[in-house]
């Protein structure tokens, strides 16, 4: 884990992308002291938790997950009924969970090092608690994010491809029918790919959505204040950060620090994960 030092911090933008999403306004925070993962968290970590403690996933007790139809063979696309409307793109594939992450056809061996995924927000708190953790605040997450930047859209500055060079796994192309895989991955990248910011953390955008410990709100009052916010006491849905994968600035601009999104708790994908925080 990385230590993260007290101080005050800017989160937050005047110049949001999605204002529904209540991106903005920027705002001064103060955070004490908190660890969190270099990496998010992997299918060899996530591996060793069920290992010692049996835990079993949410979607494996649904039987089914959402997947990203661009992964799946034909054969299987053509017998998938249910869909996301809004996101057609999206299939909910039976069977499919962490170790299968596109269905039963699949598996995780030569995956490792790829970031878990189809882990809901309660399967994350539950391998942090048995790790003595937690998952980061949403503030905790962005400052993490931000690598001691003020005011930047990225964990590095504004330009997303710095002198040409990839720094995040996200899609190019034609969001949804053709990614030219420019980064190197159409789907997950290794926990360890891509150069870390400047608090030696990697992959703080694209690869996956990674859950944190906040109930969703957009209003910003309604976050914590100005100390050690940590979201409303309750709401419908938690907040995830970072974008992943499957990011577009066409269709999902939430590559940013700034930016966040929701999911109910129960909710699995195959591009989202987390990583773990501490208290220093």
């Amino acid at each position: 884990m990385v230590k993260i030092k007290a101080g005050t911090f800017t989160i937050g933008t005047n110049d949001p992308v999605f204002v529904a999403d209540g991106e903005g306004p920027k705002q001064q925070i103060y955070l004490d002291s908190f660890y969190i993962d270099e990496m998010e968290v992997s299918n060899r970590d996530f591996g060793r938790f069920v290992h010692a403690t049996n835990h079993r996933t949410e979607a494996e007790k649904f039987g089914d997950s959402f997947v990203f139809g661009g992964l799946l063979e034909e054969k299987i696309r053509a017998n998938i009924t249910h869909a996301v409307a809004q996101a057609p793109w999206w299939l909910q594939v039976k069977n499919a969970n962490w170790q299968n992450p596109e269905g039963p056809n699949s598996d995780i061996k030569n995956r490792m090092d790829h970031p878990v995924v189809h882990v809901s927000w309660n399967d994350a708190a539950a391998y942090c608690e048995w790790l003595g953790k937690r998952l980061p605040t949403e503030a905790e997450w962005e400052v993490a994010c931000r690598g001691g930047l003020s005011d930047k859209l990225y964990p590095w500055g504004n330009k997303f491809t710095p002198n040409g060079q990839h720094r995040a796994n996200t899609w190019q192309g034609d969001f949804p029918n053709n990614n030219t895989k420019e980064d190197g991955y159409e789907s997950t990248s290794p926990v360890t790919e891509f150069a870390p910011n400047n608090y030696g953390l990697r992959n703080m955008i694209g690869n996956v959505w990674e859950w944190t410990s906040d109930w969703w709100t957009i209003e910003t009052k309604a976050r914590g204040g100005p100390n050690n916010p940590n979201g409303p006491p309750h709401s419908t849905d938690k907040v995830k950060k970072g974008g992943s994968y499957l990011c577009h600035k066409s269709y999902c601009f939430r590559y940013r620090c700034a930016a966040r999104s929701q999911n109910t708790p129960d909710t699995t994908a195959g591009n989202l994960g987390f990583r773990c925080a501490l208290k220093a």
